[in-house]
């Protein structure tokens, strides 16, 4: 079965084919960095017309590339939520506009499962069951993943993602959009000099998240600091590492609930170097192992929406023909498949 994926969640228009003898065929990808870098994060209404002006042409290079035409693809996947509801529309439109043109199945993917099987697209993928951490500018959470669509979450952010707090610290730094990655670039730079930052949540039992308070105790040290390039990479790196000090409790907190050897990440901050390392180190003291996606494939991407819309589809689940978009959608909703 060979499927078309298509990604507009947010700010990256994504586009691959995904062959389930062959594995990924192609890719294509055009990020809105550019576009949104004057206003300091994504906008909107920017981000759906920009998805408008490069899906088709994305779409015709994804074919190209993989050596495919219409007649070669048996469905059609696309990022259905959640998401900023324009851009969704966007993907969700086209992708069932064609289905409808092509006469082939549709299938509406959840966007956190798409990141959640990213790993598979890898040669040596994890089996099932295994605990999940995703981590991206919009969500943080744990999830204990038995078999696709078989997800009970295990924790949440209750505030800021770890992602979005690592783009909003970044912007009080006078860091670029998008900020996170400018931030952890900016840490590998800094030196442990006794800033002591908090690691939210982590005093008392459970596995939810809280960055906010993280961010003002950051925006409170950067204000009482000198603003030199030095003591900026200092505070950089203390933040980092209580993001992910945090992040590695809490994991290490689900797979002693769930008695798991395995971990998956993924979701943007899934590139975070620090953190794999941190988590690789973790793994290997508990006899365990760590998987994630490759970088390209961390953040919003087709190739995760084809592979996981591929899944669905190979199990008869297709959509109506109308034209639906959900921006909020509880990843443990989603239904199992035996």
């Amino acid at each position: 079965m060979r499927v078309l994926g298509i990604e507009t969640s947010c700010d990256e228009t994504g586009i691959a084919v995904y062959d389930d003898q062959q594995g990924l065929l192609s890719h294509a990808l055009y990020s809105q960095v550019k576009l949104h870098a004057d206003y300091g994060g994504v906008v909107p209404e920017l981000a759906s017309r920009d998805h408008v002006r490069k899906i088709i042409p994305l779409i015709r290079q994804a074919l190209a590339e993989a050596g495919s035409t219409p007649d070669d693809i048996d469905g059609i996947a696309y990022t259905k939520g959640p998401g900023l509801i324009g851009a969704l529309l966007v993907g969700a439109c086209v992708g069932r506009s064609l289905a409808f043109a092509w006469g082939k199945p549709a299938i509406g993917v959840h966007h956190m499962e798409g990141h959640l099987l990213a790993p598979m697209l890898e040669e040596d993928a994890p089996e099932f069951p295994f605990v999940a951490l995703l981590v991206s500018g919009g969500h943080s959470m744990l999830v204990n993943v038995e078999g696709i669509g078989k997800y009970q979450v295990l924790g949440e952010s209750i505030d800021d993602a770890a992602g979005e707090a690592f783009d909003k610290t970044a912007k009080l730094m006078g860091l670029d959009y998008p900020g996170g990655p400018r931030l952890a670039k900016l840490a590998a730079k800094g030196e442990s000099v006794g800033y002591k930052f908090p690691r939210p949540m982590t005093d008392r039992p459970g596995l939810d998240f809280s960055f906010s308070g993280l961010k003002t105790f950051a925006a409170n040290t950067i204000a009482a600091e000198p603003d030199d390039e030095q003591t900026r990479a200092n505070i950089a790196r203390a933040f980092e590492e209580a993001v992910v000090d945090t992040l590695a409790i809490k994991c290490r907190r689900a797979l002693k609930l769930t008695g798991y050897k395995r971990l998956v990440i993924a979701g943007g901050v899934s590139a975070n170097t620090r953190l794999r390392e941190s988590l690789a180190e973790m793994m290997a003291g508990i006899g365990g192992r760590v998987y994630y996606p490759r970088g390209e494939f961390c953040t919003d991407n087709g190739a995760m929406i084809a592979y996981a819309g591929l899944q669905r589809l190979r199990a008869g689940q297709q959509e109506d023909l109308a034209v639906k978009g959900q921006p909020r959608w509880p990843l443990d909703t989603l239904a199992a498949l035996d």
